[in-house]
């Protein structure tokens, strides 16, 4: 049992995993797994209830007696410090004395190898962090938590930012771990997961536990059923790649009848990144009105950047930015929202909302001082309280009142706030940066038709998706970045998640046009 401000988290959840097994955890966002695994992990403490290990009842103060019992957490949002190396950072959360010697690092480095070995988790202990990609970051954070002796492995959505093909590498080495007596939990939204690498999947929705089976006794279409308490469409399940079985966008069916003047075009655009490196290399990329564009790629190979530098939170080094032919390079992210610009930032607790303010404050941000909802030296509370409420109705905001605070929202709720206030705007462009990142089949279906509709209404849609299932249901059109530049460009039709992951990780077949090989070399 665990509640939060009168709000019931978990409410009497059953929860088992045995020695040597992979067990599925799913559930809507919100529904309690996080805050069951974080009690579990001695991160929160629960209300009601006991932890038993091996037989013996438990109770954490905090991780470092969860880690003392055999208990490791991956974290879908990795811990590690990036200046340091992946041997740093597992002493990082040892107990030592006064000083570190090189002969305790080295220590450290050999038993990693070592480890690394035996569970084919190929990662350097020498190299610093900011020189792995994803991939390698998450083997990192998984052989810090067995360097660690974990027994039991709590993995919070390990494959969300991994291309297809080092998730294909990652879930074979669970098996692995699990073969010699880890119990690893599995977090995941990715229903097709579950069905293949586990050996029993528990269901939870709003804070209860709806159901514990095998694999062999249910369907990703009925799994998605038992998460949200309702039939999902099939497209947000997995069994479809168009929304709503909807045709392609109306700009990319104008583009076979004769050419249409884009909405918002990007032209030869380069930016640097934190380091100072290249980040964004000569990108061009044009969205018509009634289109979804995509951008693809692992995280790290410029996007980030590239959506900075759309929002005007980054200065490009060179190339132009236009909105209705209008250069917008210089404009203010201020300025950029009133000439019709709508954002869905990848990061919707950094950049998409403050946690401290209400859940109404947060719906009028960008209009903080605009009528009706007061001016420069005002705020007018009636008119900001009346649009919350209006907006919590249409997209189905889950809040006790509209004065609570945002970060109180779960990720699911922070993300339809984001969008409810994007979309309150009259728009000509949508930018969604990582739109259903962490997010159920439920809330997923929710975001994926909201972006469709915003299609359907004539708006242009720039997506950037690491994820190739959202890039499938959605795009009319799709730019692959690797490493700042755009290496490929391909329409629906042409699309191939064989040459998609290929793409992705910079590597492209023989078929592909010449253009696109050039691309990797920049």
């Amino acid at each position: 049992m665990k509640r939060f401000d009168g709000l019931t988290a978990l409410a009497g959840v059953d929860f088992d995993v045995r020695k040597g097994e992979i067990h599925g955890l799913l559930g809507e966002n919100g529904a309690g797994k996080t805050t069951l695994m974080n009690i579990l992990f001695g991160l929160l403490q629960p209300d009601a209830g006991t932890i038993v290990i091996d037989g013996e009842p438990v109770r954490f103060r905090d991780p470092h007696d969860a880690v003392a019992r055999g208990v490791g957490m991956v974290h879908q949002h990795f811990m590690l410090v990036p200046t340091l190396t992946v041997a740093e950072n597992v002493l990082l959360g040892e107990r030592h004395g006064v000083t570190l010697t090189r002969r305790d690092v080295a220590g450290v480095s050999a038993r990693l190898a070592a480890c690394a070995e035996r569970y084919g988790l190929d990662v350097d202990p020498s190299a610093p962090v900011w020189k792995l990609s994803v991939g390698e970051q998450q083997r990192a954070e998984i052989l810090r938590a067995l360097y660690r002796n974990a027994r039991i492995l709590i993995l919070d959505e390990p494959t969300a930012t991994l291309t297809p093909f080092e998730a294909e590498q990652l879930l074979p080495r669970l098996r692995a771990m699990a073969a010699e007596g880890t119990a690893v939990v599995f977090i995941t939204h990715h229903l097709d997961e579950v069905i293949t690498h586990t050996d029993r999947i528990t269901v939870l929705r709003g804070g209860r536990h709806v159901a514990t089976l095998a694999p062999g006794e249910t369907t990703t279409r009925e799994l998605a059923r038992l998460m949200v308490g309702r039939e999902v469409a099939s497209f947000a399940v997995g069994l479809g790649d168009a929304p709503l079985d909807a045709a392609p966008g109306a700009a990319a069916l104008e583009r076979v009848q004769g050419v249409r003047e884009p909405v918002l075009e990007i032209a030869g655009l380069q930016a640097r990144g934190p380091m100072g490196n290249l980040a964004v290399r000569g990108v061009d990329v044009a969205v018509a009105p009634g289109e979804i564009v995509a951008i693809a790629g692992v995280e790290g190979n410029g996007q980030s950047e590239l959506e900075e530098v759309l929002l005007g939170l980054r200065r490009p080094t060179a190339g132009s930015i236009r909105l209705d032919g209008r250069e917008i390079t210089a404009l203010a992210p201020a300025e950029r929202l009133r000439h019709g610009i709508g954002v869905i930032p990848s990061d919707r607790y950094r950049r998409g909302l403050v946690r401290a303010l209400s859940v109404a404050e947060n719906l009028v941000l960008d209009r903080i001082g605009e009528r009706p909802y007061g001016t420069p030296l005002t705020l007018n509370p009636k008119a900001i309280l009346a649009n919350a409420r209006q907006l919590v109705e249409r997209f189905s905001i889950r809040v006790s009142r509209p004065e609570q605070p945002a970060g109180m929202l779960s990720g699911g709720n922070a993300q339809r706030l984001v969008i409810a206030r994007a979309l309150s705007r009259e728009l000509r462009v949508l930018l969604a940066a990582q739109p259903s990142r962490g997010l159920d089949v439920g809330a997923m279906e929710f975001v994926w038709s909201q972006l469709d509709a915003q299609r359907a209404a004539g708006v242009g849609v720039l997506l950037i998706s690491t994820d190739l299932e959202e890039v499938f249901a959605l795009a009319d059109r799709c730019h692959v970045m690797y490493r700042g530049a755009v290496v490929a460009v391909w329409e629906r039709a042409e699309f191939d998640r064989e040459r998609f992951g290929l793409a992705m990780g910079g590597v492209l077949g023989s078929a592909d046009p010449p253009a696109v090989a050039e691309g990797v070399r920049v």
